[in-house]
């Protein structure tokens, strides 16, 4: 398990948009157990309670699902699962675009040059 923390989110919610993308993108399937709270917080350096926090924030989103003492798993909402991947890609565009709206680029040449770094960025993988 590897997240890279950055200084500007809550350390919760980014183990929560790092779960999002794991079960985005299939790594993490439904129905899959995943760890305990303590083992999260032990495998990423964090507080036991920013990992509770985080569990909370994903149990209440439908992402997880913990019952009695049995450990948490991903839950298997077709519904929830199927919007994962278009609530990660809404958020990066947004963020994409508030940043880049200052400079007033045309929308052709805007997605000519997204298309030529995505199609970069994708080489390298």
């Amino acid at each position: 398990m590897k997240v890279t923390f950055n200084n500007r989110d809550p350390v919760y919610l980014q183990v929560v948009r790092y779960f999002k993308q794991e079960i985005a993108t299939g790594r993490l399937q439904a129905g899959q157990e995943i760890p305990s709270r303590r083992e999260l917080a032990g495998a990423l350096h964090i507080n036991p309670n920013t990992a509770q926090k985080a569990y909370k924030e994903m149990e209440e989103q439908g992402l997880i699902r913990t019952e009695g003492n049995s450990p948490s798993r991903i839950t298997t909402d077709e519904r929830v699962l199927s919007s994962l991947r278009e609530e990660l890609i809404l958020d990066a565009v947004h963020t994409f675009v508030s940043s880049i709206k200052t400079i007033d680029v045309p929308v052709d040449e805007l997605l000519h040059i997204v298309k030529e770094v995505y199609a970069k960025e994708r080489s390298k993988e």
